[in-house]
C-alpha cells in the first residue's frame, strides 16, 4: 500500500529569537528571520531522515548555533554599527548549515538588536558626554573666531588712525573735505525728520571760514597726536 505526501515547496518564513553573548560579555538578545524551502530534488531524503515536519527540527537548533558563534566575534558596539556586515555573516553561515540538512535559503535578515539595560543606560551616557565635549569643542573654536575677528577689527582702526593722520598732515584739504561729508550725513538725517530745524554752521561742522576749530577738528587733531 502506498500513500502520497505532500510537501509544501514554497518559501516561507521563519523568525527565531536568541539570547547569546557578544565578545565583550554583554548580553544581545537578537531577532532572525529566514525565508526557507525544502530542496525538491531532495524530498525523499528529507522525509527519510526528517520527516514532513523537518523545518521544526531543524531550523531552531541550526539557527541558534549560527547567531551564537557569529555575535561572539563582535563587540557589542560593533554589532551596531556592523550590522551589515554582521546580517551577511550569518547569512552566508546559515545557507551553507542548512544545506546539510536540503533546506534551502532564499533571505536572512537580522530584524532586531537589543542589548541590557545597563548597556543602553551605558550607550546614551557615552552618547550624551560626546554631544556635551562637541558642544565645548565649539564654543572654543567660536571664541578663538571672536577673538581673531576683535583683533583685525582693532588692527583696521589703527591703520585708519594712521591712514588720517598721514592725510591730514601732508594734505591740510582732507580735514575740509571730511568736514563737508559730515555735514551732508547731519542734514540727510535731519531732512527726513517731521520737525524743522535751524542749525548754525558751527552746529553742522560747516565752518568753512575757519573762525574756529570745529569739534571734528579737534578729533582728527587728537587722533594725529596720538600717532
Amino acid at each position: 500500500f502506498e500513500r502520497p505526501i505532500v510537501f509544501d515547496v514554497r518559501a516561507r518564513p521563519h523568525t527565531m529569537t536568541s539570547l547569546t553573548g557578544s565578545k565583550d560579555l554583554q548580553m544581545v538578545n537578537i531577532s532572525l528571520r529566514a525565508l526557507y524551502k525544502p530542496d525538491h530534488t531532495q524530498l525523499n531524503e528529507i522525509y527519510r531522515s526528517l520527516g514532513p515536519d523537518f523545518d521544526e527540527k531543524v531550523l531552531p537548533s541550526i539557527v541558534n548555533e549560527v547567531l551564537k558563534s557569529v555575535v561572539a566575534q563582535y563587540n557589542a558596539s560593533q554589532l551596531i554599527m556592523q550590522r551589515e556586515l554582521v546580517s551577511q555573516m550569518i547569512r552566508q553561515r546559515l545557507t551553507e548549515r542548512a544545506k546539510d540538512f536540503n533546506i534551502l535559503l532564499d533571505d536572512v535578515a537580522i530584524t532586531h538588536i537589543n542589548f541590557s539595560a545597563a548597556f543602553e543606560k551605558a550607550t546614551e551616557q557615552k552618547q550624551v558626554a560626546q554631544q556635551q565635549a562637541e558642544r565645548a569643542r565649539y564654543t572654543v573654536l567660536q571664541a578663538l573666531e571672536e577673538k581673531k575677528k576683535t583683533i583685525i577689527t582693532a588692527e583696521g582702526e589703527t591703520q585708519s588712525a594712521k591712514m588720517i593722520g598721514a592725510a591730514m598732515k601732508h594734505n591740510p584739504g582732507f580735514l575740509e573735505l571730511r568736514r563737508i561729508a559730515t555735514a551732508k550725513e547731519i542734514s540727510a538725517s535731519l531732512a527726513l525728520s517731521a520737525n524743522r530745524l535751524v542749525l548754525s554752521t558751527d552746529s553742522l561742522l560747516l565752518n568753512l571760514m575757519g573762525g574756529g576749530p570745529s569739534a571734528l577738528d579737534a578729533e582728527y587733531a587728537l587722533q594725529a597726536k596720538k600717532k
